[in-house]
């Protein structure tokens, strides 16, 4: 019996354009896609007309393997469900043998983070730049400060520059954040963090005219009255480069997640992380498990007596 395959994906185009005006790269796209399942098919001589649920799901076990990123991979199976079920519904199969396929799961992205040392060159940078006396001292002190505040309490960028100025007359080594859904959290200032914030509140103070009068702790002329996240992110990249460091690689998010990461590498529990992180949900601070597992695997190698000897047992 001849192969009408490709006779098929021909019919199946033209009801797309004619019956549903899909656009020319949207054709080509369905194209490729079952000419490329044809192929596999072919070569395990099955055609589409005979094509079960296992011979589709190893079609896209074949992507797996071939390195397909699960996107492109579920982009393949939406093109087979609209073939299959216009087969169907022309008559030409008694059944949709797409209805069993599971989509691919997509690999959650690991967060972009920083090294320590990439972290420590920052912030010398930044120290740099504020002993500097010069005019503009002020706001090159409130990049410290900003900087200093955000690796020491992994905060969101809107929390951060949005934090009030009665931050400057609070006594000890922790800070009160008000998060999404207006929850507040406690989390510990480092010492340099408390040191460069009084710095920052002495010059803030010295240089604002109301200071005392003004309700936010990074205060500016906009209509929020604090400062934006956008001028404190590209000041970020800035500073960045001036450190000799990639711009486009750094943000204040990056900084948060650097944050999360070194503490988990130290040895932190990722429940507490989670509450520094202000995550209502462990699942949300679970993207750093990476982190946990690295450090699993480093302890094995240092403490279990077989990795110091290099014995293979059973």
């Amino acid at each position: 019996m001849a192969d009408l395959s490709h006779a098929h994906i021909e019919a199946f185009l033209e009801m797309m354009s004619a019956e549903r005006g899909a656009a020319g790269n949207t054709l080509a796209s369905y194209q490729r896609d079952l000419d490329d399942l044809h192929s596999f098919l072919a070569a395990k001589k099955v055609s589409s007309i005979t094509a079960g649920s296992r011979d589709l799901s190893a079609y896209l076990s074949d992507l797996g393997k071939k390195g397909f990123a699960p996107s492109s991979q579920a982009r393949r199976l939406s093109a087979m469900r609209q073939f299959y079920k216009f087969l169907y519904a022309e008559g030409l199969r008694g059944d949709d043998p797409t209805s069993t396929l599971d989509s691919p799961k997509k690999r959650r992205a690991l967060p972009k983070t920083m090294s320590e040392d990439d972290v420590t060159r920052l912030l010398e940078q930044a120290a740099r730049e504020a002993d500097d006396p010069s005019q503009g001292q002020y706001v090159r002190l409130r990049m410290l400060a900003l900087l200093e505040l955000l690796y020491a309490t992994g905060m969101r960028v809107s929390e951060l520059v949005s934090l009030p100025a009665r931050v400057l007359s609070q006594e000890g080594r922790f800070l009160i954040i008000r998060g999404k859904g207006n929850k507040e959290r406690l989390v510990p200032l480092s010492k340099s963090a408390i040191d460069v914030l009084q710095r920052y509140g002495q010059a803030r103070q010295a240089e604002l005219a109301e200071a005392d009068d003004d309700p936010w702790l990074f205060p500016s002329p906009g209509k929020s009255g604090y400062l934006p996240r956008q001028v404190f992110a590209r000041d970020l990249k800035a500073i960045a480069a001036r450190a000799g460091l990639r711009a486009a690689a750094i943000s204040p998010h990056v900084m948060r997640h650097a944050f999360a990461s070194h503490l988990l590498q130290h040895g932190a529990d990722l429940r507490i992380v989670q509450e520094l992180l202000g995550h209502s949900d462990i699942s949300t601070t679970q993207i750093y498990t990476h982190v946990l597992e690295e450090r699993l695997r480093q302890l094995v190698q240092t403490h279990h007596p077989l990795a110091k000897t290099g014995e293979n047992r059973e």
